[in-house]
């Protein structure tokens, strides 16, 4: 027998008893022992780095580089969507995220061609972030020079 309802929040009411609950403690944790190790081996990279004799902010450069090239070839083994379904927020977080967000719709769109697709939708995911960023930094650093006049 079918139900009916006749309003939309009855349905909606419906709706919410019957959708299935998220493991939120599991997903939690799991981002944190992701975030936790993605962090743990790029605290690792620099102190190589700065082993090596490089001074911080060199180091500093050459971890983020680094950290970069495993999160974009990790994303083009596909390994880093692995990662990314196990450890949801944990793995987008770190810049190894960001590497992946870049390098995800250039694959995608591949098959379109290097020009029209890789670098006509490798910022799909990623430009807004930079454009936000970049955006409020400008009227940040605006406000603190008018302020420091």
């Amino acid at each position: 027998m079918p139900i009916f309802f006749k309003t939309n929040k009855e349905y909606q009411q419906f709706a919410d008893k019957k959708k299935p609950k998220p493991p939120f403690i599991k997903n939690v944790i799991n981002a944190f022992i992701v975030g936790g190790i993605i962090c743990s081996i790029g605290q690792g990279i620099l102190n190589f780095y700065t082993s090596l004799g490089l001074d911080q902010k060199e180091a500093n450069s050459f971890t983020v580089a680094t950290m970069i090239f495993i999160g974009a070839f990790l994303t083009g083994l596909g390994v880093y969507d692995k990662i990314g379904k196990f450890a949801g927020a944990g793995s987008i977080v770190p810049i190894t995220g960001f590497a992946n967000s870049i390098v995800s719709p250039a694959m995608e769109f591949k098959k379109e061609g290097y020009i029209f697709g890789v670098a006509g939708n490798m910022f799909v995911i990623a430009g807004p972030v930079l454009v936000y960023g970049i955006s409020a930094s400008v009227v940040i650093g605006l406000i603190y020079y008018i302020l420091n006049l």
